[in-house]
């Protein structure tokens, strides 16, 4: 008969005071401290938009970051863009704030170029307007059945944001990782900016094998040139891993190029080797369809969208935009019962003062440094 010590029975009970133990830890970290610890990650790192274990089940786990997670804000836009998708999930996307949404400004014209295009009024089913204010959201609810308020803590977007400022900066990135988040949840998109016309349906001059294609300032003829002056200001991009990871590269590099605004850092890491190692397919559209100041499409008959880049101001853009829209409804009264390219655009008009004001502001600053390089290099070795 075996005796069971005292020394024994406290030994045997300590241990089973350990399990008990060990198993309380165990329950409190997998109830209590693993969801603070989320919580505390989704709280105070940057999330775009919060998703949450339903909407990576929705949507596919591959398509998000491991910090991100889907939430309320999420479930709301996606809403939206489930509404105005067409059937392959792609949207058409502008942002306009206070400025560019108000009475007779950016927004009318925009509207109404769609309304009098050949074949674009359908196009309005499709097209989800981002509000970057109260004022601009308010404003687009009068006028389209689908908008979106983007909100930006500790930013006002309301007012017109000048050429390269801090507010410029900030709205052209923060629209970068809004797109970016677009295509996370498996849309393709159009982005258009808020000062392009549309006359025509684009669709059919796009590249059916590029993932991401864009509009150019200047272009050189061959549409797989790297050296072609893109303008972000006007995109088509397929949702894919490719294009995930591109605008992800996109946005980063912002860092990488402080003070640049997301065109600027575009024209620089183009060139980047991670381009083709992720094997992104990338197209410049020729500016005979998809114009602007800066190099008009000269054929009316091919024109697609017309933009009022290289034009600073924006009563510039409202007053050339205008006169843009009366040059195509003259065109197309001509062309009622004739195919005539006669007609021409009559602009840019105070567009392109101003656009030869800052060319030949431009080009004094560059002599100006060469002289003083000059000089300097002259002064070194005399």
């Amino acid at each position: 008969m075996e005796i069971i010590t005292s020394e024994a029975k406290s030994a045997s009970y300590d241990t089973t005071l350990l399990r008990r133990i060990v198993k309380i830890t165990v329950f409190t970290a997998a109830f209590v401290v693993l969801p603070c610890f989320f919580f505390y990650n989704s709280a105070f790192s940057f999330q775009f938009l919060p998703i949450s274990a339903k909407g990576k089940e929705a949507y596919g786990e591959e398509a998000y970051g491991e910090e991100e997670a889907y939430g309320e804000e999420a479930c709301k836009l996606d809403k939206i863009l489930k509404n105005a998708a067409m059937g392959d999930k792609t949207v058409i996307l502008t942002t306009v704030n206070e400025a560019w949404a108000a009475n007779n400004s950016l927004l009318d014209l925009f509207l109404e170029s769609f309304r009098i295009g050949n074949n674009t009024e359908r196009l309005l089913n499709h097209l989800v307007i981002i509000a970057l204010d109260q004022k601009a959201y308010a404003r687009c609810t009068t006028l389209h059945p689908h908008c979106y308020a983007l909100k930006t803590k500790e930013m006002d977007f309301s007012k017109e944001a000048f050429f390269m400022s801090h507010d410029y900066l900030e709205m052209m990135w923060r629209r970068i990782d809004f797109l970016r988040s677009v295509l996370k949840m498996r849309y393709n998109f159009i982005f258009t900016d808020a000062d392009i016309m549309w006359f025509r349906d684009p669709f059919q001059r796009f590249y059916s094998n590029a993932d991401f294609q864009i509009a150019c300032d200047r272009f050189k003829g061959n549409s797989f040139d790297v050296k072609n002056s893109p303008n972000g200001g006007f995109t088509y991009v397929k949702s894919n891993h490719r294009t995930i990871k591109f605008y992800k590269f996109w946005y980063s590099s912002r860092v990488t190029y402080p003070g640049n605004h997301d065109q600027d850092v575009l024209n620089k890491i183009k060139h980047d080797p991670f381009i083709t190692k992720i094997g992104l397919k990338m197209r410049f559209l020729d500016t005979a369809y998809f114009g602007g100041f800066c190099e008009r499409s000269k054929d009316l008959n091919l024109v697609c969208t017309m933009h009022a880049n290289c034009c600073v101001g924006l009563r510039n853009k409202i007053h050339d935009l205008g006169i843009m829209l009366d040059d195509w409804r003259k065109f197309k009264s001509l062309t009622a019962n004739t195919n005539s390219s006669s007609s021409s655009w009559t602009v840019p008009q105070k567009c392109r003062y101003v656009t030869i004001f800052i060319n030949n502001i431009f080009s004094s600053f560059v002599f100006m440094v060469s002289k003083y390089k000059e000089t300097t290099y002259l002064n070194f070795f005399s």
